[in-house]
């Protein structure tokens, strides 16, 4: 007699289905309406109706004729890449020294907890301790370069837009450095340690080390690393806007400010709101897909290639041996 076999399959669609219902219901769909209303003149706050455009790509030539998106763009790459470059470079320093062979660092765990900390702290209070740090005329700032003698009397800093631009680069670099050194710490604790210690009886230098062993075998790490950063970076809110409120004269007004503003104040233009939403998106796409290309491994790659070649091979010769 044949023994009845259990079934677990039922459980298991029992258990993703919380999330596959909510994931529908609380992300699917909105993205779907969002990408309905970029082609839509779906605008106020108690329209209920909406026609399709005549020019379905009407609101994206609006976007994208808007000199405010561009300013907005154009400052959103600028506070991106002012504080990815050192936010990667001091999280590798600091990876590299945590995970070092040479120089075995005592309380470890303090010292990534304390770096990390300003990851888990709300923008809201970020905001509010730059906001009195830099205040005007008294505040921390201001009174320690007078102390110094640095400046001469009270300085607004947050009226200049490149120094405005300049502490809301900071305070990205600030808060996300250490979760950059902890994604980085693991990808190197990955690495064989048997890799490091041929390196060792070879006479490699830390240097050597860090650039012909470290760099090359966590490269999958910064490409995940780089693509999270862009994609954070691009999405870039709540620090601009609670901070200054996108001010001083659009100098922190990122694309994510702007596409609020769009769809919650003045007229409420969720339309135009939503083909923004869909441009930045795009820009996303490609620029990961660029990244992806560029940091992929080539090795790896050029061997998939050549099995592809010895498939077809083989495929066409047994095809000619019938």
């Amino acid at each position: 007699m044949k023994k009845k076999s259990n079934s677990y399959a039922k459980w298991g669609y029992i258990f993703v289905a919380p999330f596959t219902i909510a994931f529908l219901i609380f992300t699917l769909y909105p993205i779907a309406y969002t990408v309905v209303l970029g082609f839509t003149d779906f605008k106020g706050l108690t329209t209920t109706t909406f026609h399709f455009l005549d020019d379905p790509f009407g609101n994206f030539k609006s976007i994208l004729g808007n000199p405010t998106f561009m300013t907005a763009l154009k400052n959103t790459f600028v506070i991106w890449l002012t504080n990815f470059v050192p936010q990667i470079a001091l999280a590798l320093l600091l990876a590299s020294w945590f995970t070092s062979r040479r120089t075995k660092i005592k309380g470890q765990g303090v010292f990534k907890v304390l770096l990390y900390m300003p990851n888990i702290i709300t923008a809201a209070t970020v905001a509010i301790l730059f906001n009195a740090l830099f205040g005007y005329p008294m505040g921390p700032v201001n009174d320690l370069l007078q102390k110094l003698g640095l400046i001469s009397g009270p300085t607004n800093f947050l009226i200049s837009k490149s120094t405005a631009r300049g502490i809301v680069a900071f305070i990205q670099f600030w808060m996300w450095y250490g979760y950059t050194m902890i994604v980085l710490v693991s990808g190197i604790l990955g690495i064989s340690p048997e890799i490091f210690e041929s390196a060792e009886v070879d006479g490699a230098n830390s240097w050597q080390t860090f650039w012909q062993i470290t760099i090359p075998n966590i490269k999958t790490i910064l490409l995940f690393t780089l693509v999270t950063s862009l994609i954070g970076g691009l999405q870039m809110f709540d620090i601009p806007k609670l901070f200054l409120m996108g001010g001083p004269d659009n100098a922190t007004l990122t694309a994510s400010v702007f596409i609020y503003n769009q769809a919650f104040s003045g007229s409420y233009m969720y339309n135009r709101a939503a083909a923004a939403s869909m441009i930045m998106f795009i820009i996303i796409c490609v620029l990961s897909a660029i990244m992806f290309y560029f940091l992929r491994d080539k090795d790896e790659a050029a061997m998939r290639k050549i099995i592809k070649q010895q498939e077809k091979a083989y495929k066409k010769a047994q095809k000619g041996g019938k």
